[in-house]
């Protein structure tokens, strides 16, 4: 039996039930409770299917494959009302009063109106999909490429380039990294929990500091994936200066140490290598964390080193 919300609603409406409500389409739309089920049931049942199987090792990638899947979906949705918003823009601006007109701009309206309504639906999935990952695995999914608008579920996660235009133009407040940037590169070494114990002191000061703090880093594995996690935990917004080692192959991960001090961060907080005693006299800093460090100083940014 198909579960779905229907007109019948009583109480306050989520912002899913009202747009869909609204869209005044015959067919019922799916409730907002079956929507984030569905979500995190699809981690469950990949993960009982593969695991202690020889897909285990890839595990992890096949989760975030499939959560990046209803991304991608809504990416390319978001595109199609983006493109019916552009037309009802037209219709309205030359809209002579006939009939035909009249018409034309209803059915552009609801093209977008739609596609708006199939947009919060995957949204509701992708959240529920990636928290529930996040609870199984203790990993933080993050898109490949592109944004994560801020929805009720989760907080945003920000392209670099999408942040760096909508800081310039001012113009995109989904996208618009705010006024605090607190930049963070850690050595892929530093997962111990020590490292976990400090990262999060650094960083519960930091937003003691700065309320309005968006946390700003590379999601490279070690540290940074730690500090993902802390984000997710404080609900605190997230840009992603991810490395383009296609474009600038070696010089990829500096040229992203460009883009985080391209924010203007307040503060950069760099963990340069493990702060584990059983492993910290094996290891030699991390000289793109020491870069990254070297140019904010250079640049009159406060700099911590996290000790």
């Amino acid at each position: 039996m198909q579960t779905a919300f229907s007109t019948l609603i009583t109480g306050d409406l989520t912002a899913f039930e009202a747009l869909a409500l609204k869209l005044d389409d015959p067919r019922p739309h799916p409730e907002e409770a079956a929507l984030t089920h569905v979500g995190a049931a699809v981690v469950n049942e990949v993960m009982d299917v593969v695991s202690g199987t020889a897909l285990e090792d890839f595990q992890t990638t096949i989760l975030e494959g499939l959560i990046g899947g209803f991304h991608s979906a809504i990416e390319r949705i978001r595109r199609d009302a983006d493109r019916a918003r552009d037309d009802a823009r037209r219709l309205m601006r030359d809209f002579d009063g006939s009939e035909i007109g009249d018409t034309e701009l209803q059915e552009a309206t609801r093209k977008f109106t739609a596609a708006d309504v199939a947009v919060m639906a995957l949204e509701l999935l992708r959240d529920a999909a990636s928290s529930n990952y996040t609870v199984q695995t203790g990993e933080v999914w993050t898109p490949w490429r592109g944004s994560v608008r801020p929805s009720r579920a989760t907080a945003a996660m920000i392209d670099a380039k999408d942040a760096i235009r909508a800081h310039k133009q001012r113009s995109h407040a989904d996208l618009d990294p705010g006024s605090t940037i607190i930049a963070f590169r850690g050595a892929p070494q530093g997962a111990s929990q020590a490292d976990a114990n400090r990262i999060f002191d650094a960083l519960n000061w930091a937003l003691s500091q700065y309320p309005d703090m968006t946390l700003a880093t590379c999601s490279a594995p070690g540290a940074e994936k730690l500090a993902l996690r802390w984000a997710a935990q404080k609900r605190v917004r997230v840009v992603i200066a991810r490395p383009d080692f296609d474009r600038h192959r070696k010089a990829a991960p500096f040229k992203a140490n460009d883009e985080l001090l391209e924010l203007d961060p307040a503060l950069v907080l760099t963990l340069p290598m493990t702060l584990s005693v059983d492993r910290a006299e094996d290891e030699r800093p991390s000289g793109v964390v020491l870069n990254l460090g070297q140019k904010a100083e250079e640049a009159g940014i406060r700099h911590l080193r996290i000790r």
